[in-house]
């Protein structure tokens, strides 16, 4: 640690003390025969690299923390106490609203101050990449790491589709409620007993029935095709 300023000797003598903790209280022999069975795999899969990072740090699988190893080596992030933390910034934009998650970056960031710009950078970056907060090593071990990287990038296309989708919902509530609103001002004149009055009040009146009809079509499409995109997702795992 000779080359590590005081922060970040304090964050990873107290990561170093966490894992220590942690290991008192499980049985590490079901962990160590599974990086064994890592180590086993071809050498372009995300599992050997998990397990060949671990070796080369001289670290073991945490309990309940396996999928922290994994990220290390899926996102790129080194084993060093700044890494760690910004990892924890990554994990934040991408979605891991968790107790750990927020503990640990505040933790980091009150230590680090000069490295705030770095932790924002990150956590930008989460934002724009694919959930990954929820992969094990199970599920990905035993495909390429880098087919599994090229995954996770959001394509531009795709946020493309986003914006449309975000737009046309927009138009379809307003839509609605400029609809709704029509026809609830236009209302008390249908009662009237003039023929000016029903005539002028009577095309308006039809048009936010129109309104508020295309409004309501326009959702309803988007969730069929919000639904048939699941399936199709679905049937493609």
């Amino acid at each position: 640690m000779k080359d590590l300023n005081l922060s970040e000797k304090i964050i990873k003598q107290s990561f170093n003390f966490s894992v220590w903790l942690i290991e008192r209280f499980y049985d590490m022999k079901p962990f160590e025969n599974k990086v064994d069975q890592l180590r086993n795999l071809p050498k372009d899969t995300l599992g050997y690299q998990i397990a060949k990072c671990l070796d080369s740090h001289n670290l073991r699988l945490v309990p309940k923390y396996e999928t922290h190893d994994l990220k290390h080596v899926l996102l790129n992030y080194k084993m060093t106490p700044l890494d760690e933390i910004r990892m924890q910034a990554f994990m934040l934009g991408n979605g891991n609203y968790t107790i750990p998650c927020f503990a640990i970056l505040i933790f980091g960031a009150i230590l680090l101050p000069t490295k705030w710009n770095l932790l924002y950078a990150d956590f930008e970056k989460g934002r724009n990449t694919k959930e990954v907060s929820t992969w094990t090593i199970e599920k990905y071990a035993k495909l390429n790491t880098e087919i599994l990287r090229s995954m996770i990038q959001k394509d531009s296309q795709t946020e493309k589709i986003l914006s449309i989708v975000k737009i046309t919902k927009f138009g379809a509530f307003a839509s609605i409620v400029a609809g709704i609103f029509g026809m609830l001002f236009c209302l008390p004149f249908l009662f009237s007993s003039t023929i000016e009055d029903l005539v002028g009040a009577g095309f308006p009146f039809l048009g936010g029935v129109i309104l508020a009809s295309s409004g309501l079509l326009a959702l309803s499409n988007l969730a069929k095709s919000k639904v048939n995109s699941q399936l199709i997702e679905s049937a493609s795992h």
